[in-house]
């Protein structure tokens, strides 16, 4: 695997085996399906690369480059995003579920992608573990906001305007670029109308994107510390 923690490893938490297990089962032969990216996916990958013939002879458009190496490896053919392409299915994670199933997802820096992929499925599964259901998107997590390079730190005073912190994401002294040639800041989420909040991030100027998913999940599979899955469902 091109990955350290490739194969069993990911599996080895019961909680992620569980949800990766229940999502692996909504897969049939033929799909054209979507995968976000994060270790839950690429542990449904790599179920997927065990399944022959040529993994159930599916199709994928991904949301990484980390997804897309993986996917590759495995055998599933990759194809491009266009209006003339639908996905039966889209399968990714999240660092946050609430009970109405809004996601704060980017912590991999894949948020963009992610949600442009996601929104061309016609069905929407996201993998997560007991612990990410949370009663409010920011108990745990900051929120991702992808911003363009340029002039970065005036988009940074925008957004402090609305949100109590924004610190660029860095590793080590070099800061983040994402796969679309951004930067990252993780902000405190504060307890406020998220609707309302979403679209004013969204309208600053230099953003891109920002982490918040409030009604991308048809279905969010919670995988329990005893194997066990809890299946959350979008209502009608």
């Amino acid at each position: 695997m091109s990955d350290p923690s490739a194969g069993e490893g990911l599996l080895a938490d019961p909680a992620r085996a569980a949800a990766v297990g229940a999502a692996r089962e909504r897969i049939e032969p033929g799909m054209t399906i979507g995968l976000g990216s994060g270790r839950a996916v690429f542990a449904l990958v790599d179920l997927l690369a065990a399944t022959r013939p040529a993994p159930l002879r599916l199709r994928a458009v991904v949301a990484s480059s980390r997804t897309e190496a993986r996917t590759r490896e495995a055998g599933i053919e990759l194809v491009t995003l266009d209006d003339d392409l639908a996905l039966d299915l889209a399968v990714d994670g999240a660092d946050e579920v609430d009970p109405g199933l809004a996601l704060l997802k980017g912590g991999g820096g894949a948020l963009l992608r992610e949600k442009l992929v996601l929104a061309a499925a016609a069905h929407v599964v996201i993998l997560a573990e007991a612990p990410k259901l949370v009663d409010r998107l920011g108990t745990t997590r900051a929120l991702p906001v992808e911003v363009v390079r340029f002039a970065w730190p005036t988009t940074r005073r925008r957004l402090l305007e609305l949100l109590p912190t924004a610190t660029l994401r860095t590793a080590g002294d070099t800061p983040v670029v994402t796969d679309e040639g951004h930067h990252l800041l993780d902000c405190q989420l504060p307890a406020a109308d998220l609707a309302a909040l979403a679209t004013a991030i969204k309208s600053t100027l230099g953003v891109v994107e920002h982490g918040l998913f409030p009604d991308q999940a048809d279905e969010v599979l919670l995988g329990q510390p005893d194997g066990s899955v809890r299946v959350l469902r979008r209502r009608p």
